[in-house]
């Protein structure tokens, strides 16, 4: 490939997470970024990728510009030292290497969650920052095109995006389900752990709005709430928060809280109401479920339903891979054509050059209608001359046999072979 296209990048694979929220950078971060990387550095085609699991510069360039790039994406984050996060970055300087790792990563096959179809939109983000920035050239544009088209087909063809692959994914998938014939649905979650810290973030995905936290240490539920946009309420309302819920998520282990038959039984309760119970050991009584118009949805009910969709997507692994470098391959194929246009613009202006020459010669003994005539018929045969050069040479890139080529024929033309 003659574009030299490279990635720097740092994930969840390499990386702790403070670390990844060290150099994690919202959308105001991500457009700075571009401008820094367009005033500090001779990079062309650049994309900045930052989610909660990676953050990624996409760039073109004759040199490696990893050093300049973490410096540049510290200094958007307010530190100066780059030692504790340098290690965890790492550089694909290789340019085939680079195209499929973009690839791999809109698609999902280097998601935490395999096949998670949030990260699609994330890379539409990035390029239309990049877009709009001016940053992106028919390199580029062609790529994430190329990129979004196999993307429809793993969509179209495939099983990898099917189902909630995490328990939270799940968790979210199911509410969805259990409320889709509701208006606004009011959904409670409990507990601010890992698990119903990520449920919270995965609602921010999904239609639902309505969303209330409640935990023990109110200002955890309060931080949570304003990051994902829920409201947050105190521990001493919690009860009543139940009642009025048409969901209740619980990930408090049920040593530390339980929801029983009686505690419940003695409200006035807005039925259908699901309890969804994410704990170990239970914090929602399975006999709830004997009341009228409530159900209860345990953690292994969430697992089986994660487990089933997982497996699925990574039995479609290998189709997605598939499909991926046959994109690639197309990708590739038009980078080759590409790169030998100039080649066949020389070719074809040192031609008109000839032909103009020759003209010059001729045409003062002319009439009107004989110059008319002969521009015809010697822009044809130009034309002509080309066609077949023209075809060898595609053929020849597709072989990666162009080199040899171009070679003859800016010998045969003396055509400028550095500009070619």
């Amino acid at each position: 490939m003659q574009h030299a296209f490279k990635v720097l990048t740092l994930s969840y694979k390499d990386a702790p997470i403070a670390v990844r929220e060290a150099v994690a950078l919202n959308e105001i971060a991500c457009k700075n970024l571009l401008d820094k990387i367009r005033e500090f550095t001779d990079a062309r085609d650049v994309l900045v990728l930052s989610t909660c699991n990676r953050t990624e510069v996409y760039y073109a360039s004759g040199a490696d510009l990893s050093r300049e790039l973490i410096k540049l994406i510290a200094l958007e984050k307010g530190f100066i030292a780059t030692r504790h996060v340098s290690p965890y970055f790492r550089s694909i300087t290789q340019p085939e290497a680079a195209v499929q790792h973009l690839f791999y990563v809109a698609l999902g096959l280097e998601s935490q969650v395999v096949g998670d179809m949030q990260i699609l939109n994330q890379v539409k983000k990035a390029y239309q920052w990049t877009a709009d920035a001016g940053m992106a050239g028919p390199f580029l544009h062609r790529l994430l095109h190329t990129v979004f088209a196999a993307n429809k087909q793993v969509v179209n063809e495939t099983a990898f995006r099917d189902g909630a692959a995490s328990v939270s994914y799940a968790t979210v998938e199911l509410v969805e389900e259990l409320t889709r014939r509701m208006e606004n649905p009011r959904v409670l979650m409990i507990g601010v752990g890992e698990i119903g810290a990520d449920v919270c973030d995965n609602f921010q995905k999904s239609k639902l709005q309505n969303i209330t936290i409640a935990n023990r240490t109110y200002h955890k539920a309060l931080e949570l709430a304003q990051r994902t946009g829920a409201s947050a309420v105190y521990w001493e309302n919690v009860w009543e928060e139940i009642a009025q819920a048409d969901v209740v998520i619980s990930s408090v282990p049920g040593d530390c809280f339980f929801i029983s038959r009686e505690a419940i039984a003695a409200y006035t309760l807005h039925t259908p109401k699901n309890f969804i119970d994410l704990s170990m050991p239970r914090s929602v009584d399975a006999s709830l479920e004997t009341l009228e118009g409530v159900t209860v949805h345990n953690i292994d009910d969430i697992r089986s339903r994660a487990t089933e969709a997982l497996e699925l997507r990574l039995a479609a692994i290998p189709e997605v891979k598939a499909i991926a470098a046959e994109a690639a391959a197309g990708f590739h194929a038009w980078t080759k054509e590409m790169a030998m246009s100039p080649a066949l613009q020389q070719f074809k202006n040192r031609l008109e050059e000839i032909r103009q020459q020759e003209m010059a010669r001729y045409l003062k003994n002319m009439s009107a209608a004989e110059t008319e005539a002969v521009e015809a018929i010697t822009k044809n045969i130009m034309n002509k001359i080309i066609k077949l050069p023209a075809l060898e040479l595609k053929g020849a890139c597709l072989r990666g046999e162009s080199e040899a080529l171009l070679e003859g024929l800016s010998t045969l033309f003396q055509l400028d072979r550095q500009e070619a």
